[in-house]
């Protein structure tokens, strides 16, 4: 019995010893990854390895919790990045819904082909409907169909859809929603002409 017993020991000894093995090699993809692409990625124009890797304390916190976030530290990262939102300094949030609906449906940008300062689109329709004419758009996102009709635009919706716009994160910790404004990827004039194609009662969206 003690012989048969001493086995067992001997046994889970070696296994325990082969798993922390196991688990010591087991090799960092992330590191690896990130290696291989600071090795082989050449910048060119705006698409530059900074905006690949390098992470502000909102998206690092995001990344790190792929689950997503307890309710504290979401509403945290939701009121710094509403703290950081830039409303317009003219106080006019409005532009022309025509140029709007253009940004929309442009989806090109920040591509190693474009020209450093470039304008970039907004690509809303690969994640929204948008108007009941468009026949292909993506469902990511929540329908904006009618708007600006089923919400208004009494002065709170007006400030919520510019912050949303600029950075969604403000709103939704960790949102899937690109943070236009915030990371500059559409102008101010750009986010004007968005929140008419938006709200504007002549709009495609509101029809």
């Amino acid at each position: 019995m003690k012989i048969l017993r001493l086995h067992h020991v001997s046994v889970l000894l070696v296994a325990t010893c082969c798993t922390t093995q196991v688990l010591a090699a087991e090799p960092d993809y992330a590191k690896a990854a990130l290696d291989m692409m600071k090795a082989d990625f050449k910048a060119k124009g705006p698409a530059t390895m900074e905006r690949m890797v390098q992470q502000d304390e909102a998206q690092a916190l995001c990344s790190a919790n792929p689950q997503g976030l307890k309710p504290k530290p979401a509403k945290k990262l939701e009121q710094a990045q509403l703290a950081a939102v830039k409303y317009p300094a003219d106080g006019q949030y409005m532009g022309d819904w025509k140029n709007g609906e253009k940004i929309a449906q442009n989806g090109r940008g920040m591509q190693s082909s474009d020209a450093v300062g470039s304008v970039n689109g907004g690509n809303c329709y690969a994640c929204h409907q948008m108007s009941k004419t468009e026949i292909s758009f993506g469902n990511i996102g929540p329908s904006l169909y009618q708007y600006g009709k089923l919400r208004g635009t009494s002065s709170d919706i007006v400030k919520y859809t510019w912050g949303k716009i600029y950075n969604a994160q403000a709103y939704n910790a960790c949102s899937k929603m690109p943070r236009f404004g915030h990371n500059g990827v559409l102008t101010e004039a750009q986010l004007k002409d968005v929140m008419a194609l938006l709200l504007d009662v002549e709009s495609p969206v509101n029809k």
